[in-house]
């Protein structure tokens, strides 16, 4: 059944709109990025700060609990705040609840780093409870973003502009590294002509617990200044038709937007609201459906072990590809430089093209192959570095170790990171659209936990130095190999989903009367008056 809203905005040419749209929610996922990354440049200047003990001569170090908390609590945040406002979003509409997420990502950013205390504890248990609600407040982001992306973009270029959006967590991962970087710099250089005491290298300047709070303030800038151009964005026109059924109001907003008069077609509109009211929780949707979203959560589930491990250990991992010096040779603040420097240059070098690649051919290529190839990859490269860790580490070949990790990164985001985002954004129906893609990207972060918790649990304390050092070593490798299996099991997970390249929303979830998911269909007749030039016309 042919409705002209839905066909403008899927034969519509690219325009500006479109850019801005990107633009606008872009922003968010560069905050996420930001938000959820620049824990990992900080965190361990909070143990030299707040841990330190004097009798021990060594520098202080978080404990690993503290150490899990004040990098995984975020991400429990996130789970929450994307069930929460991915449901929200599909009841009060897209637009309503994404300036919600804006303002408590800006209150929660500012607020963690003006966590307080009397004591080490108490500096650390009100990080981690404003890092709890920064985190939930990001997990909004996820489904409104990528379900207002897919609910404007039209079917051409559809998968580039969601992936265009979650992109912009690239670039965010870039900042915290090049931000952590820049500002510890200027910290050293003030400070380097005031001598240190004997305990230079193990104890730090009360001036140094400014760093760490600049960094985690500073992400709420980018959101900040978005949230005007986010609350000037119109609710889209699938929610307004297809959900709140106002055919009118749903033209008339989409004809400013693409230029376009278009017919309301409310008794249309009645009939595909009719045919397309079975809820969530019911047997025709798992028919429908079910395959698809144990698809969706269960590779975006098993992703986000082998993606979260990779991020939240890089600060570990830096010393074995020569990239940061050992705890004990560098000052706390040469500490941060060193570590944000090496996650920069990671980022910058194996993860940001790799989203961007993503963006350049996922319409080419399919969000199905893309998929396939990124985890069959990363086990691969994951399988080589567990297998032969004792000889890049002894034989010091570093520079291999480098590629062969950043590759990791690369088919991660040129694979499964980038492609578990879009698909959910394109399979469901519009009015469980935001929540199923809230319970895949809730998948994802239950497994970013599992890394939080789990996998990245390899350090042992509390041993001999050259026995800790060996364990280590071989904690890291079943790790790697467990990653590498991991990430097999997500190939094979892809199977569960279809290609969605080049069709509808409403022909992929079958809501224009055909079986959904299926790879073929027609298109229907446009109903669409072009009043300015070629602006109806399809890229």
């Amino acid at each position: 059944m042919a409705i002209a809203v839905l066909e403008a905005l899927d034969s519509a040419r690219t325009q500006w709109y479109h850019v801005t749209a990107i633009v606008i929610a872009g922003m968010g996922f560069f905050t996420d990025a930001y938000d959820l990354f620049c824990i990992s440049t900080v965190s361990k200047l909070l143990g030299r700060l707040y841990y330190y003990d004097p009798s021990l001569g060594i520098p202080g170090k978080l404990p690993k609990s503290v150490n899990n908390a004040v990098t995984g609590v975020a991400l429990v945040g996130t789970l929450m705040g994307q069930l929460f406002f991915g449901w929200l979003g599909d009841k009060l509409g897209r637009k309503r609840v994404y300036g919600v997420t804006l303002v408590l990502m800006v209150i929660c950013a500012i607020c963690s780093g003006l966590s307080f205390g009397s004591s080490a504890e108490a500096v650390i248990g009100t990080l981690c409870f404003f890092r709890f609600w920064l985190g939930f407040g990001i997990g909004g982001d996820y489904p409104l973003s990528a379900t207002i992306m897919s609910e404007y973009a039209n079917k051409k270029t559809r998968g580039a502009f969601i992936a265009a959006v979650f992109a912009m967590q690239g670039v965010g991962i870039i900042f915290a590294g090049l931000v952590s970087m820049t500002l510890s710099f200027i910290f050293l250089k003030r400070y380097d002509e005031v001598p240190f005491n004997s305990n230079a290298l193990f104890s730090t300047r009360p001036e140094a617990d400014y760093l760490w709070r600049i960094v985690l303030m500073l992400g709420a800038l980018p959101a900040l200044l978005t949230f005007y151009w986010r609350m000037k964005m119109p609710e889209t026109g699938r929610y307004t038709a297809l959900i709140e059924g106002n055919a009118k109001q749903a033209a008339a907003d989409m004809g400013s937007v693409l230029e376009l008069e278009i017919q309301a077609e409310q008794d249309k509109l009645s009939h595909f609201k009719a045919a397309n009211s079975y809820p969530l929780l019911s047997k025709e949707f798992v028919q429908r459906h079910g395959r698809h979203l144990i698809g969706t959560m269960s590779t975006w589930f098993l992703l986000d072990i082998a993606f979260y491990s990779q991020n939240l250990t890089q600060k570990d991992i830096f010393p074995v590809m020569r990239l940061t010096k050992k705890a004990i040779e560098v000052n706390a603040l040469e500490e941060v430089f060193e570590t944000s420097r090496a996650m920069f240059v990671v980022a910058l070098l194996g993860t940001f093209p790799g989203y961007w690649f993503t963006v350049i051919f996922i319409e080419k290529l399919g969000r199905f192959i893309i998929q396939l190839v990124g985890f069959f990859m990363m086990s691969v490269f994951m399988l080589v570095i567990g297998l032969n860790y004792d000889y890049l580490l002894e034989k010091n070949h570093a520079y291999i170790f480098a590629i062969l990790y950043g590759l990791t990164f690369f088919f991660a985001n040129f694979g499964p990171n980038s492609t578990t985002f879009v698909l959910p954004a394109e399979l469901f129906p519009t009015r469980v659209r935001a929540t199923c893609h809230a319970m895949s990207a809730a998948a994802g972060k239950a497994g970013a936990m599992v890394a939080a918790f789990g996998i990245q649990n390899y350090t042992l304390d509390g041993q001999p130095p050259k026995i800790r050092k060996a364990m280590t070593i071989l904690a890291i490798r079943k790790a790697m190999i467990i990653l590498a299996v991991t990430n097999l099991l997500g190939f094979f997970c892809t199977f569960l989903v279809p290609e969605t390249k080049g069709r509808s929303l409403e022909e992929i979830s079958g809501e224009d009367g055909g079986g959904a998911g299926n790879d073929t269909g027609g298109s229907a007749r446009t109903s669409v008056s072009r009043t300015t030039g070629n602006h109806g016309e399809a890229v």
